[in-house]
């Protein structure tokens, strides 16, 4: 592709360009959403000071979409026409080469779309469950296999994946679908436990795409332009998000960001990384499994006060401002981690 130095000035562009639309369009957004009265019903099996967050408007997850998705967009415009050869050449070649990484993008926005269905018949419709469950699932595992089988294709059955002590290894079907279901059901709905107070998932979700960036860039990826977008849109996001929050993602957005890490992941051929550069998700998701099977199983105990175990925090007294730096320093931790495993392990900068 280019220098290590022309990729890092392409990213932080990219970032500029997700950040500035995705903030800029609070300023649009927000108050549509509010004189629409799409604002966030508050449950009361939630902490009870989580009420006065009710009303505040949600479905603010279409902010970052469509800050990634047009810095995206003008990075690929932008890469054909300045290449030697014809636009449209340049631009079918992009995505050809890169189809790995788009249909992952794809991906992505579809899970986008579940979560806007789910938040519109909650907010909207006024039925506070949205989706039912089994709805959902059905929708997911739709997803989840068109983008398997399109992968299967695309690599024309000999998809790799990097395996810790291994290296890269050949996945045969037997093993790809399954893992791959795995993968993508649990992290899409450990993004979505991670958005529950002001400002976090934002900002653990920042700290993955940072992760994602620096290791494309290593290994001269192209999928760097969509964790740099998913960076910036996320920190623009961020500034509207942020305690105390002016608007909500609402499963739009968390949904959105869950298949873009899977995306990201794929891209670079090594989606366990995930358990590293998502690790707060990983908590996340674990702390609610546990405290569900704990809680049959002794038929009413608890292991947390409540469970994601960010309201656990909450519970302890600890401020939304403290969860988010915390779980943040935390996340950081393992994309360190990650990164060790990485260059230690059999992984090919």
């Amino acid at each position: 592709m280019s220098t290590y130095s022309d990729l890092i000035l392409f990213s932080a562009l990219i970032a500029v360009i997700a950040f500035s639309v995705t903030a800029l369009l609070g300023f649009v957004l927000i108050p549509w959403l509010r004189k629409l009265k799409i604002g966030q019903t508050i449950l009361d099996i939630g902490p009870s000071w989580h009420k006065s967050k009710e009303g505040i408007p949600t479905m603010g997850g279409i902010m970052f979409v469509a800050g990634s998705v047009i810095a995206i967009i003008i990075f690929v415009v932008l890469a054909s026409a300045f290449q030697s050869g014809g636009f449209l050449q340049n631009l079918s070649g992009i995505l050809r080469k890169n189809a790995e990484l788009f249909i992952g993008i794809l991906m992505a926005l579809l899970f986008g779309l579940v979560g806007f269905l789910d938040d519109y018949i909650k907010v909207v419709k006024k039925r506070n469950k949205g989706l039912g469950v089994r709805q959902k699932t059905v929708l997911q595992v739709l997803i989840i296999s068109g983008y398997l089988v399109a992968l299967w294709f695309i690599k024309n059955g000999a998809v790799q994946m990097w395996v810790p002590f291994a290296g890269m290894v050949t996945m045969p079907a037997w093993a790809f679908f399954p893992f791959g279901f795995g993968v993508l059901y649990a992290a899409t709905n450990a993004v979505n436990f991670t958005d529950g107070i002001d400002g976090l998932c934002s900002s653990v979700t920042a700290t993955a795409a940072a992760a994602f960036t620096v290791l494309a860039i290593a290994v001269s990826r192209m999928s760097f332009v969509a964790s740099s977008a998913l960076l910036g849109a996320c920190l623009g996001f961020y500034c509207w998000n942020r305690k105390p929050a002016k608007v909500f993602m609402g499963d739009t957005g968390s949904m959105f960001l869950g298949g873009m890490v899977v995306a990201l992941a794929y891209a670079l051929n090594a989606p366990i990384i995930l358990l590293f550069f998502g690790l707060i998700y990983v908590i996340e998701g674990l702390s609610d499994v546990l405290q569900i099977g704990y809680f049959k199983l002794t038929h009413g105990k608890r292991i947390f006060k409540m469970a994601p175990i960010h309201h656990h925090f909450e519970m302890s007294g600890w401020s939304e401002k403290k969860i988010v730096a915390v779980f943040c320093a935390v996340n950081l931790i393992g994309v360190a981690a990650g990164f060790l495993l990485l260059k230690y392990c059999g992984y090919d900068f």
